[in-house]
């Protein structure tokens, strides 16, 4: 019976503790005078837990005006819970006179203001608490009140007993200051001699507490607590085993499935392909070559190859690919005045060659089969309603082509919108888990993890060994663009050669020491306004400008293109 009793009152410990810290925190009750002989309680615990209290107040000479008394209905743990009492029934008498007490409720307390003036004899208080029996952390039951508390007057000696419904296995008596109760002066019970729980108090100030505790073993009484889960970050967030071992083993699983999808959905065919020449400079005699494209692979397509999107930059080079092969005149137009911005025009000319769709589309922006020369700066209310059917035209020719196995921007929308609609969600169970459980951390991780989806969502386009075979192809291009002689495309058809290749060189890199070349094969002093077929500059004009010039049109181009 004594190791039970002691195993039990060290469960309970930080119980007591906890109590006794809210009713420091208590507004004390005010002291109107006088004091109290006695203060003698008879309580009852009902077999549903509620616990029924009768207190006789006899007072030590003339009775005071009033007398107060709060009850503390609030009790929080270290445990981050709550309990919450409820005191109810309160009648009050001074022998066979009734009085009328006033009770009211705060959030945290409940108050009796007992009138007593006048009053000779003893006043008996009574009143019921529910909430007081609560679950024991070793099980059964505990019943825990202060049968004194909050009193106005000091008491000189308080006595009281419990009656109980059953055989108790935990006793024990706190009395004192509220911020640090001791031991009682004596308390007994379940002996031979004394089989009723008796406690005994002396010399308690005005607000002192006298707090009785009884255990009960499991199905004597009942559990009637009132208790809830308080929120505290230390609490949401526990790194207790199991709330840290789920965080971080969704952590590790939700990061192995990310990925194991890009590795297996997302990733560029691995095996051993050959590189699949785009364009190459093919000897032609000693010192001397030719800029030779293969057949269908033009500069936008490519671009699109290279990071698995239509980006502005695809688009102008798809543009000067079509002046370059005839298909329409780009003409720079003299500035209006001296600090006026430089403006283009595009003039469509004959050319039986076919073009693929994305080709086609654009020319017929740009510059209308029937119509007048359009100017650049013009082009943002044609070339804006188009452009989206230029961009998926794109798209739909690199499938054509057999280097994507889908479109790669519906790949891309398709697990982007999976990303989404997973970090909606994971954000909604991650605030639940934060607000109402100790799971806090593995909310975070799943919100971790839909981030991780949605940052891999843009590389889940994956190209075929065709796709990879072009690619490589294009590096070296990019490699041949960047060191290949610029004397080797001299000749009568230089123009022609390094024209051809500009459009590679926006889009791969290395175009200004090609646009330099073009400049140096101008060998005269006279104006070149129209010496190239696919770019005319305004009168005075030099292939000396041409770097300026072109450099200027790819940015201005590409402004407009964002712009939209």
């Amino acid at each position: 019976m004594a190791t039970v009793k002691a195993q039990l009152k060290r469960s309970l410990s930080v119980v007591l503790v906890a109590f006794a810290l809210l009713l420091a925190t208590m507004p004390t009750a005010r002291a109107d005078g006088g004091q109290l002989s006695s203060y003698n309680a008879v309580a009852t615990i009902g077999a549903d837990g509620v616990l029924s209290v009768t207190a006789t107040m006899t007072f030590d000479g003339a009775a005071p005006a009033s007398v107060q008394q709060v009850f503390t209905t609030a009790r929080r743990t270290a445990q981050s819970t709550e309990y919450r009492f409820t005191v109810s029934d309160v009648t009050a008498a001074s022998g066979s006179t009734p009085l009328s007490p006033t009770v009211s409720s705060g959030p945290n307390s409940t108050t009796v203001d007992l009138p007593t003036a006048g009053v000779t004899g003893p006043v008996t208080l009574s009143y019921k608490v529910t909430g007081a029996a609560v679950a024991n952390v070793g099980g059964g039951t505990v019943v825990i009140w202060p049968l004194l508390q909050g009193l106005s007057v000091p008491v000189k000696i308080f006595d009281a007993e419990v009656r109980v419904p059953a055989q108790f296995n935990l006793l024990d008596c706190a009395a004192g200051d509220p911020a640090a109760p001791g031991s009682c002066t004596y308390y007994a019970g379940g002996t031979h001699d004394a089989p009723v729980p008796v406690f005994h108090q002396e010399d308690s100030r005005s607000g002192d507490v006298v707090v009785v505790t009884l255990g009960f073993p499991a199905g004597q009484v009942a559990v009637n607590e009132n208790v809830r889960q308080l929120w505290t970050a230390e609490r949401a967030f526990s790194v207790a085993p199991l709330p840290l071992g789920l965080g971080l083993g969704l952590l590790l699983v939700g990061g192995l499935a990310l990925w194991a999808a890009q590795r297996r959905i997302g990733r560029d065919f691995a095996g051993a392909v050959e590189p699949k020449s785009v364009a190459e400079f093919k000897p032609v005699a000693a010192g001397k070559s030719e800029f030779v494209v293969a057949d269908g692979i033009r500069p936008g397509v490519i671009g699109t190859l290279a990071d698995e999107r239509v980006d502005p930059v695809d688009v102008t080079a798809a543009v000067l690919d079509l002046a370059v092969r005839g298909h329409v005149l780009i003409t720079e137009l003299p500035r209006e005045a001296a600090h006026a911005t430089t403006d283009w025009s595009f003039t469509r000319r004959q050319n039986a060659a076919p073009l693929a769709d994305y080709e086609h589309t654009l020319l017929n922006a740009i510059a209308p089969v029937q119509g007048d020369a359009v100017k650049l700066s013009n082009l943002p209310g044609s070339l804006h309603s188009v452009i989206g059917d230029v961009q998926s035209q794109l798209y739909d020719e690199v499938v054509a082509k057999g280097w994507f196995a889908r479109r790669p921007d519906a790949t891309r929308d398709r697990w982007g919108l999976a990303a989404w609609i997973a970090l909606i969600a994971a954000t909604a169970i991650a605030a639940a888990l934060i607000l109402f459980t100790t799971f806090g951390l593995a909310g975070l991780a799943l919100v971790l993890i839909a981030l991780g989806l949605l940052a891999i969502a843009k590389e889940m386009p994956a190209r075929t060994a065709e796709g990879i075979a072009v690619l490589r192809g294009l590096d070296v291009l990019r490699g041949n663009l960047a060191t290949h002689p610029v004397e080797n495309l001299g000749g009568p058809d230089a123009y022609l050669q390094i024209s051809a290749l500009v459009p590679y060189a926006v889009v791969l890199g290395g175009r200004d020491r090609w646009l330099a070349a073009l400049a140096a094969a101008d060998d005269d002093d006279v104006p070149d306004s129209e010496d190239l077929d696919w770019y005319h500059g305004p009168d005075g004009w030099h292939l000396a400008d041409l770097p300026a010039s072109l450099n200027n049109f790819v940015t201005v181009m590409q402004g407009t293109l964002f712009s939209r």
